[in-house]
C-alpha cells in the first residue's frame, strides 16, 4: 500500500465538514419531503456524483475496476443498510432535538466503531487512542445532556440519536471490511469503487420503496432537485473521503477525528439556524477537542 503518512487525517476534516453541511440540508428538506424522502436525497442524488468520481480515478490511474468476491458483498451489504437506518434515525433526532445536539447524540460512536472494528476486523488500539476516544466520546454525551422540567422528555430523540450512531458504527465497520476485501493495491480506486457500489445499491433500493409505497414522497423529491443536488453532491463528496480514510487508516481513529463535526455543527447551529449554545456544551466541545488532540498525537 502506498505511503500515507496524515492524509486519513485530512480526508476525514474534509468528509466531516462536507457532511455536516450535507446534514444541514437534509434537516431542511425533513419538513417537506418527510424523514425517508430526506433520507434518500443523499444516494439518488449522491451516486452521480460517485460515478463521475470513479470515472476520473480509473482514467487518471489508467487502471482497471476491481474483480469483486463473495467475501465483499456481505461487507458492503452490512455497510449500505446499516447507512440507511442510521441516516433515517438522525433526521428523525434532529427534527425533535437542536441540530447540534443531535449530532451530539449521533456521535457516540466511536465507542462502538472501536469494539466493532476489534470483533470483526481485529483493528489494534493502542491505549493512547482509547483514551483519545474516551475523553471525545465524553464530550458529545455532555454536550447532549439537557435539563428538562418534563421527565422522559428528551428520551426519544436521545434514543434515536444513540440508535443511529450505532448504526453508522456498522456502516463504516461494513464499509472498511468491504474495501479490505478487495483484491486492489491502490487505496483510491479500491475506496472509489466501494462507494458507487454501496450508492449504486442504496438508490435503487429506496426508489423502489418508495415507487411502490409512497410514490407522492418520489414526485416531491424530483419536484425538489435543485436544494437535493446541492445535497447530494455534498454527501457524495463526503462519502468519497470517508471511504479514502477507511481505506488506510482504522474506522474507531476516523470516527473518532469525526467528531470535529460536533464543532462544524455548532457553527451552524448557532449561526444559521439562530440556536444558542448552553455551557454544558461549551465544556463537552472542549473535551471534544481535547479527545481528538489526543488522537492525533497517539497516531
Amino acid at each position: 500500500m502506498q505511503e500515507t503518512g496524515w492524509l486519513w487525517a485530512i480526508f476525514t476534516l474534509i468528509a466531516a465538514a462536507s457532511q455536516t453541511a450535507r446534514n444541514a440540508l437534509q434537516r431542511e428538506l425533513t419538513a417537506t419531503l418527510g424523514t425517508v424522502g430526506a433520507t434518500h436525497v443523499r444516494f439518488l442524488f449522491g451516486f452521480p456524483f460517485a460515478l463521475i468520481s470513479l470515472a476520473a480515478v480509473l482514467g487518471f490511474t489508467g487502471a482497471s475496476l476491481p474483480r469483486v468476491g463473495w467475501s465483499f458483498l456481505p461487507w458492503i451489504a452490512l455497510g449500505a443498510g446499516a447507512q440507511i437506518a442510521a441516516t433515517a434515525m438522525m433526521l428523525a433526532a434532529m427534527g425533535e432535538r437542536s441540530f447540534v445536539v443531535a449530532v451530539a447524540y449521533i456521535k457516540t460512536e466511536p465507542v462502538q466503531v472501536a469494539l466493532f472494528g476489534l470483533i470483526f476486523l481485529g483493528d489494534a488500539l493502542t491505549p493512547g487512542i482509547v483514551a483519545a476516544i474516551l475523553i471525545a466520546t465524553t464530550g458529545v454525551v455532555v454536550t447532549s445532556l439537557k435539563p428538562s422540567s418534563a421527565p422522559g422528555a428528551s428520551l426519544r430523540p436521545t434514543l434515536l440519536g444513540i440508535a443511529s450512531g450505532g448504526m453508522f458504527a456498522l456502516s463504516a465497520i461494513g464499509y472498511r471490511g468491504a474495501i479490505l476485501n478487495l483484491d486492489r493495491p491502490d487505496f483510491v480506486v479500491a475506496a472509489t469503487f466501494t462507494l458507487v457500489v454501496g450508492l449504486v445499491g442504496q438508490a435503487a433500493a429506496l426508489s423502489a420503496y418508495l415507487m411502490l409505497r409512497e410514490p407522492r414522497v418520489m414526485r416531491d423529491i424530483l419536484a425538489a432537485w435543485r436544494p437535493s443536488l446541492v445535497a447530494g453532491f455534498l454527501g457524495g463528496l463526503a462519502s468519497q473521503f470517508w471511504f479514502l480514510a477507511f481505506a488506510i487508516a482504522t474506522a474507531a481513529s476516523v470516527r473518532t477525528l469525526a467528531l470535529v463535526e460536533v464543532l462544524f455543527a455548532q457553527a451552524i447551529s448557532r449561526f444559521v439556524f439562530g440556536q444558542k449554545t448552553t455551557p454544558r456544551e461549551v465544556l463537552g466541545i472542549v473535551l471534544v477537542v481535547a479527545g481528538v488532540a489526543l488522537l492525533l498525537w497517539a497516531h
